[in-house]
């Protein structure tokens, strides 16, 4: 008799059209028409960015708290995070300082500010904290951190010695540090931040050069704001007798990464590993016959990094197959066959354009894991035979 098969579905999310989680339920739906009998094991992944709240939650069950807090422009907002019972907390950037938040016509990267996201980590101190992870992924924000740090309790003052407006233009009308108002409980906390980006603050490859762009800034802005995290970083320098801005991951999420090293004297590790962790990620894909991962678009650069490139990782360590499923394939994505991914799979099954897709994503996903277990079923009878 065959044994019934153990498929671990990990995906990330589809943006702006499935979360991880409803990707993979939408994944376990399809294959549940042909495979009644499997066993099934939901993993929703991300990588520090939209949905590690999320995911971590549904690992671990702890519950979501809320807190109303502001955006990265100051408007109200209600963010998401979680507390563990080890009074670990995971926050994740996106929830109070993310891109997604703001459409696109309001954008404005010179004023966008971390400080809800230090709102959060204050309510995290609140209930007892003792390890904070922070998600570094999709902000809307290029202010080094600073708002995040005027939240608890740094102030950051011009030359008459009034506070600074928040953002990164403000920055450049900074004149003086003041430390003595930082949260004495800031440095028992260890920080873990969960990101994979490793550019440092400023310069070429910086926060403001690399990743302004994406959140809005034109050519004029790139230098202004490269200059200002500049000057941030100088008189950071001075305060706190070290200078950090080329060490790897200070250019992370507009330059928070900097403050997380400066100033909290955070440790990194890639985001995909820290949900991993949580999950258990490792001892499922062991037992697997079948892992089937996903995210919105397949290319070239989704094994540097990503959510996908961690759970090739481990599929490759277990020798365990690994399916993938896109909204769309690019050219270029048959690279990914190299960094240990055994089949890949775009949604549509025709021409269909990218607003269907996205309207279609929970049927179409159901639609390719259907067909996907019929057709590895059918190779295991042929084998069996």
């Amino acid at each position: 008799m065959t044994e019934p098969l153990y498929i671990v579905i990990a995906p990330d999310s589809f943006k702006e059209s499935l979360s991880s989680s409803g990707v993979a339920q939408a994944i376990a739906d399809g294959i549940k028409t042909v495979a009644p009998d499997a066993t099934l094991v939901q993993m929703p992944m991300a990588d520090g960015g939209e949905g590690t709240v999320e995911a971590i939650a549904g690992s671990t069950g702890a519950p979501l708290q809320t807190l109303d807090t502001v955006n990265a422009l100051g408007e109200p907002i209600r963010a998401a995070w979680i507390m563990l019972h080890d009074n670990t907390a995971i926050i994740e950037m996106a929830s109070a300082a993310g891109l997604e938040q703001i459409t696109e016509d309001k954008r404005d990267i010179r004023r966008a500010s971390t400080y809800g996201l230090g709102q959060l980590v204050s309510a995290a101190l609140d209930q007892g904290a003792r390890r904070i992870v922070l998600g570094l992924g999709g902000s809307a924000t290029n202010d080094a951190g600073t708002g995040l740090l005027s939240a608890l309790g740094i102030r950051f003052l011009d030359k008459a010695g009034k506070p600074l407006e928040q953002g990164p233009a403000a920055l450049y009308e900074l004149a003086q540090i003041d430390l003595s108002g930082l949260d004495p409980r800031v440095s028992q906390i260890e920080w873990l931040i969960a990101s994979d980006v490793n550019n440092p603050l400023c310069g070429d490859h910086g926060a403001s050069a690399i990743f302004g762009p994406q959140k809005g800034a034109n050519a004029e802005d790139v230098p202004f704001l490269d200059a200002a995290l500049s000057h941030f970083a100088d008189l950071t320098a001075q305060a706190t007798g070290q200078d950090v801005r080329n060490q790897p991951g200070a250019g992370a999420a507009g330059g928070l990464g900097f403050a997380a090293l400066a100033y909290l004297k955070a440790t990194f590790k890639p985001g995909v590993e820290v949900v991993a962790e949580y999950a258990g990620l490792d001892a499922h894909i062991q037992k697997a016959d079948l892992v089937i991962t996903g995210e919105g678009r397949l290319d070239a650069q989704t094994l540097r990094g990503k959510t996908i490139a961690g759970i090739a990782a481990l599929t490759q360590k277990h020798q365990v197959p690994l399916i993938a499923l896109a909204g769309s394939l690019h050219e270029d994505f048959a690279k990914v066959y190299d960094g240990g991914i055994t089949a890949a799979f775009s949604l549509p099954g025709g021409p269909m354009s990218l607003k269907d897709t996205m309207q279609q994503t929970r049927q179409l996903l159901m639609q390719r894991s259907r067909d996907i277990i019929a057709v590895f079923l059918a190779g295991r009878r042929a084998r069996q035979t």
